[in-house]
């Protein structure tokens, strides 16, 4: 799938390099069709990383996609360069008035945090809310989840024993919905969170979908039977090295730390991390952007009943 973005986008050249199609905006002016309008609001702290990793995710359909980095503007990021974000990245007050065929709102390491003193909360429910009115679907991110089912459903998050940190097994609980055609019975995915909410609460909401889970990590992804919301509680769109390096920030900071779970060979840290959920994740981004996003937009985003 050809992916339109910025061309002195840093990650394009390594997307290049990995026979990813990448599609400047020279280019894409010249091809007769609409692309897929994806915002995507990157909250986590090492954008460029993150940027890279939904990149690879969204790469596996023939779809031309144009992609709109979008930051809040209650939050100085502390992570990221000042000249970075203000190439590739607009606020939403810029364009709260555009509409969208999807979206993604990434995670956050904030889940310690009550949400309500989180700096930019207030601007998080505005953007939540105006995704109801004009964005088709959106996906949820482990923080991005949390947040969207305490907003949306009022259901709170709790505090874990010890991180969820690692690959974990999941069960697929209905097969029957695109989102997880494709999927293996079981399948494994990263987590890396001090928090969760309660999967009881989540079987109990009427309005939610439970369709992959697991007996340590809990509800893994959940959606709203419309599909115009989806929660995804972990991190599919991780890299071969993210909780790699996730471990060793923590081991040099001091912090409680174990070893990532079934990441390792042999569980040991001085082996290479082994890469077993891509394919998953490219399976569960793909279904999105065909079943949720591409079969249901309309040609006119503006001509969708929908969006009021």
């Amino acid at each position: 799938m050809p992916i339109r973005v910025k061309g002195e986008l840093p990650a394009k050249e390594i997307l290049e390099r990995e026979n990813i199609f990448v599609m400047d905006e020279n280019r894409a002016v010249h091809q007769d069709i609409r692309p897929i309008e994806i915002a995507i609001l990157n909250l986590m702290p090492i954008k460029e990383d993150t940027e890279l990793q939904l990149l690879r995710s969204l790469s596996n359909t023939p779809l031309q996609i144009n992609i709109t980095f979008m930051m809040v503007s209650s939050h100085v990021a502390k992570n990221t360069s000042t000249s970075h974000l203000n190439q590739f990245y607009v606020p939403f007050s810029d364009v709260k008035k555009q509409m969208y065929d999807g979206m993604i709102i990434t995670g956050a390491p904030l889940e310690q945090m009550p949400f309500e003193e989180v700096d930019f909360w207030d601007e998080m429910v505005e953007i939540m809310d105006w995704t109801k009115t004009h964005v088709t679907s959106t996906i949820h991110l482990c923080w991005g989840a949390q947040a969207a089912l305490y907003h949306h459903y009022g259901m709170e998050k709790r505090p874990l024993d010890k991180k969820m940190f690692g690959l974990f097994w999941h069960r697929v609980a209905n097969r029957k919905i695109p989102l997880v055609r494709g999927f293996d019975d079981i399948f494994l995915a990263p987590h890396s969170r001090h928090t969760e909410v309660a999967a009881a609460d989540i079987h109990a909401c009427e309005d939610l979908m439970v369709l992959a889970e697991s007996e340590e990590a809990g509800v893994f992804l959940a959606m709203t039977k419309d599909g115009r919301q989806i929660f995804v509680m972990g991190h599919p769109e991780y890299d071969r090295v993210t909780l790699d390096g996730e471990y060793k920030r923590d081991l040099g900071k001091g912090l409680p730390i174990e070893v990532p779970r079934n990441y390792y060979r042999e569980d040991d840290p001085a082996n290479p991390p082994l890469l077993m959920w891509r394919s998953h994740a490219n399976n569960l981004y793909t279904n999105w952007l065909n079943y949720y996003v591409y079969q249901v937009t309309p040609y006119n985003l503006m001509g969708t009943p929908d969006f009021r």
